[in-house]
């Protein structure tokens, strides 16, 4: 640890449609964490606007911040760095959170340190789990990401899996839609697949042949799609439950049996999820039962930590902050940023 002195970071995550700011002391310890969703504001259309996300980081950004300040019982005084997600994400989005970060540590004089917002969500594990220490595989589920990554120590990642075309998340969200559940997808498909028969339909699991941890969703997807109009066509009914059980099943059954076979390939012992849909229960309880079977221990954030939050930033930017990773005023939003790039 650095030292007797405790590392209070201040931490701002913008990436997307929540705007969220979090107060972690020494890395594992969460003072604050406050998250300002914008959900209900998307949901009239069906999806996240870029230009009205952005513009409601800007409305509610100090509010959270001193919310989170407040929460914790610090000033901007007591602080030893801020940490801020820079990337990938809307880069409107993040641009307010990088803005709102240089000015506090411009001002403060402290030192930034941008967090990448997949490290962030690897991260989220430390929160609870105060035992998980690297190596571990992890598997991220999210809206716009699937990877599958080996976490060599903190900061380290090689990213050895990843989706050739639809993010799980995305993948959720537009069948969804298709059946008529709205936004977002994810759980509203995981509440209503626990009334449907998960074997009801058999949906295509997609396996790539040169490059056996990636994954596919836009097949399933569209297969999905496909039987619905197929029953349309035909005039058939069909159950909106048995398509969500069966969908999710589907994508479940890759997502466990990729990272099963990562975990053995690399001599893994520990494995763990993170990113939205890594709260879905059927997810979960596979995933856990997989790893019993295979003697992996399985680690999971609360569904708190899983969505977008700052908590999880301001653990990444801890172990940045001991690693001495510091960034200029020059530092910018990078929309399409890669695990492991600088």
């Amino acid at each position: 640890m650095a030292g007797e002195k405790d590392v209070l970071i201040l931490a701002i995550e913008s990436s997307c449609d929540e705007t969220a700011a979090a107060v972690v002391k020494n890395g594992r310890e969460v003072l604050s964490n406050v998250i300002s969703s914008q959900i209900e504001l998307h949901k009239l259309y069906g999806g996240v606007v870029p230009e009205i996300a952005s513009r409601k980081h800007i409305e509610k950004i100090n509010q959270v911040i001193e919310q989170a300040l407040t929460d914790a019982n610090v000033t901007l005084d007591d602080l030893d760095a801020v940490g801020v997600t820079y990337g990938p994400g809307l880069v409107g989005a993040l641009l307010v959170g990088v803005a709102e970060a240089k000015a506090i540590a411009y001002a403060k004089q402290l030192p930034l340190v941008g967090v990448h917002h997949i490290e962030g969500h690897i991260s989220a594990n430390y929160i609870e789990n105060k035992e998980l220490e690297p190596p571990f595989l992890c598997l991220v589920v999210s809206g716009g990401h699937t990877h599958l990554v080996c976490v060599k120590d903190y900061g380290t990642y090689e990213v050895i899996g990843r989706t050739r075309d639809d993010a799980a998340g995305e993948a959720f969200d537009k069948v969804a839609r298709a059946i008529g559940l709205g936004y977002p997808g994810g759980p509203k498909i995981d509440k209503l697949s626990k009334e449907g028969n998960p074997d009801a339909i058999v949906f295509p699991k997609a396996h790539i042949e040169d490059a056996p941890y990636d994954f596919s969703f836009s097949g399933v997807k569209s297969s999905v799609l496909n039987y619905i109009n197929g029953c349309k066509m035909k005039g058939e009914t069909y159950s909106q439950a048995d398509i969500a059980a069966s969908f999710q099943k589907a994508v479940v059954d890759v997502l466990v049996g990729n990272a099963m076979r990562a975990a053995k390939e690399y001599g893994f012992s520990k494995l763990a999820i993170a990113g939205g849909v890594a709260s879905n229960s059927g997810l979960r309880a596979a995933m856990q039962e997989a790893c019993v079977a295979n003697q992996i221990a399985f680690y999971h954030p609360s569904p708190v930590f899983c969505t977008d939050n700052a908590a999880m930033i301001g653990v990444a930017a801890y172990y940045e902050y001991l690693n001495g990773t510091r960034h200029g005023w020059d530092l910018n939003a990078a929309a399409n940023l890669k695990l492991g790039e600088r």
